[in-house]
């Protein structure tokens, strides 16, 4: 969705992550960060931009982003695997760590959500999905794979597990079970997992390897933010569009405060990292 407030951001990206503030602002901009990730020597740039409005999600999108430079790693294949040199391991350090500081992300959580969203570029360009976006749903969902205890390890994996509670009715959804109890340890309701919160069906049609390890795991961030990615992309289609946007959250968690919070999530995200910028 565009505006005719947008502007455009020239700012010089050092090796400290800082890059300098614009020369005007447009009162309709809450905030615009340029994120530079380098990929195999080449620079991949990402605008994320959003316009201030109403409070509803309804008509809000958290940011446009520009296409992104093609990347040089293979498609997963037809069984669904990654290659096992995947663009969170190729995304730059130096742009994860600076963005991971001014936004409160866990650096390793901040490099799975580049390396989905570079894969999306690829894959879907259309989709227009931001990094700031899936990092709003990986908050919502589990912290960022920490909620109750657990904690993210280099490997990728949150620990000890991230189960939901059983979706039994209530003041949640009734689902029962799909799998056996194999995925989420329970065989008569269904419960969310992983950071990303997949219900085990779900995790049946689009969980992916994202990682290379040879496995598709819910419990591992960078599986669960690749495969977040292109579910959100399937059921929105052009996420920058409103109603592609409020589609795809929809199809995540149908609720009207689950769309605000995570849209506020992702404005946030770019609010905080677009002020960092703009300090010396």
């Amino acid at each position: 969705m565009s505006d005719p407030g947008f502007y455009e951001l020239l700012a010089d990206l050092g090796e400290d992550g800082n890059s300098r503030p614009p020369s005007s602002r447009s009162s309709r901009v809450l905030a615009v960060v340029l994120t530079v990730l380098a990929l195999s020597g080449a620079a991949c740039i990402v605008m994320a931009t959003m316009a201030a409005g109403s409070t509803t999600a309804t008509d809000r999108v958290p940011t446009a982003a520009e296409e992104t430079t093609a990347l040089d790693t293979p498609r997963p294949d037809a069984s669904g695997s990654a290659a096992p040199q995947t663009e969170a391991a190729l995304a730059s350090p130096t742009w994860i760590a600076s963005v991971a500081r001014r936004t409160g992300i866990p650096a390793r959580a901040m490099s799975a959500y580049a390396g989905a969203v570079l894969l999306l570029a690829r894959e879907s360009p259309a989709c227009g999905l931001s990094w700031n976006a899936l990092a709003a749903i990986g908050e919502v969902e589990s912290h960022h794979g920490s909620i109750d205890g657990a904690r993210i390890h280099a490997d990728g994996r949150a620990e000890p597990e991230i189960i939901g509670i059983a979706l039994s009715g209530g003041e949640v959804g009734t689902v029962p079970d799909t799998d056996g109890g194999v995925v989420d340890g329970d065989p008569r309701w269904d419960r969310a997992v992983g950071p990303m919160q997949f219900i085990p069906s779900t995790w049946a049609s689009w969980g992916i390897d994202g990682d290379g390890d040879g496995r598709a795991d819910p419990h591992d961030i960078d599986d669960a933010a690749v495969s977040a990615a292109r579910y959100l992309c399937a059921m929105g289609g052009d996420l920058s569009d409103a109603d592609g946007w409020r589609s795809a959250l929809t199809a995540y968690n149908d609720s009207a405060e689950y769309a605000v919070e995570v849209t506020d999530t992702a404005n946030r995200y770019v609010a905080r990292a677009g002020a960092a910028s703009d300090r010396r």
